[in-house]
């Protein structure tokens, strides 16, 4: 006997405006409850210190997390210099304290070094996995496992204040995926020579969506209590708020088939139409979107994924 899945079919993307003081996962728990959705996903976890966008996907919109988890992240951070932490940040113990001998001017030359390419080792406090295990469980146990450094991108990195007297600086920072604030900010501490940690991030966008377009769990909940007095479905307002599962998508280019067509790319056929340019493509059926693809070495589009709905 077939199991059923506990929920109903929901698909789309949500903005979820995490809070601070809970994991990502929880966060993700929490929305994928309040829509009562029978698959979600998040794409890409913040610390529980960390506040701001967090996009949610459901249903179908989980075959599209990769592109969300490789775009390129705007965070604002504020951290505390003088101070050195085991987590690069608030939640960690101070492990050492220097004075702060630093102008706004030596700041900023400072943080203008660190834009460009470069090299980071990831902070053994984050998610990244080691034989199976999330680098922090090692950390917590006093275990120093080998990790890889990895390529990142800081686009633009902008000294937004410097408060002498607090001695805490907040910054903007415009970074390719993969790139630990934390890290920066303990490898800016030390290049002023006395340290820092961050006491406060918000990630204000992930790819192109913008702010504004962020919601709360309270505010999720309040749509679904007002549904629910006006004897409505509970889904009447929250749907409302979900963005299409091709926003992810607005970077490929777009191949557009017969709906025929996309009958045939549905069920893994290779479509033969127009030219197929290189790389990962959406692909429109009919002006309706299906999935991505990509060209087959005869020059002929194939499926890479496919909407289960529409097939």
């Amino acid at each position: 006997m077939a199991r059923r899945s506990k929920g109903r079919p929901v698909d789309g993307i949500v903005l979820l405006h995490k809070c601070e003081g809970i994991s990502s996962n929880k966060a993700l728990q929490q929305a994928k409850g309040i829509y009562f959705a029978q698959k979600a996903g998040h794409t890409g976890a913040l610390d529980p210190l960390a506040t701001g966008m967090l996009p949610i996907c459901f249903g179908e919109a989980t075959k599209f997390t990769q592109f969300l988890l490789d775009t390129d992240k705007t965070y604002v951070v504020r951290a505390k210099l003088g101070e050195r932490t085991t987590t690069s940040d608030s939640d960690g113990e101070v492990v050492e304290t220097r004075p702060v001998n630093v102008d706004k001017a030596t700041i900023e030359a400072a943080v203008e070094s660190f834009l460009g390419e470069s090299d980071q080792y990831p902070s053994m406090y984050s998610a990244l996995k080691y034989q199976g295990q999330p680098l922090y469980k090692y950390a917590r146990e006093g275990i120093e496992v080998p990790r890889k450094c990895r390529k990142i991108n800081v686009f633009s990195l902008t000294l937004d204040e410097y408060d002498a007297e607090r001695e805490e600086i907040q910054m903007t920072a415009h970074v390719s995926k993969g790139t630990y604030i934390r890290t920066i900010v303990d490898d800016l501490g030390e290049q002023l020579g006395c340290g820092a940690h961050v006491i406060m991030l918000h990630r204000s966008k992930v790819g192109h969506y913008p702010s504004e377009k962020m919601v709360t769990i309270e505010q999720l909940e309040e749509k679904l209590n007002q549904a629910k007095s006006e004897g409505l479905e509970p889904s009447t307002y929250i749907d409302q708020l979900l963005l299409p599962m091709d926003s992810a998508l607005v970077d490929l280019p777009t191949v557009e088939i017969s709906a025929q067509q996309g009958i045939a790319f549905s069920h893994g056929q290779v479509v033969v139409c127009g030219s197929v340019p290189d790389g990962v493509v959406k692909v429109l059926a009919n002006g309706q979107f299906i999935g991505i693809g990509e060209r087959n070495a005869d020059g002929h589009l194939k499926a890479k994924r496919a909407l289960a709905t529409h097939q």
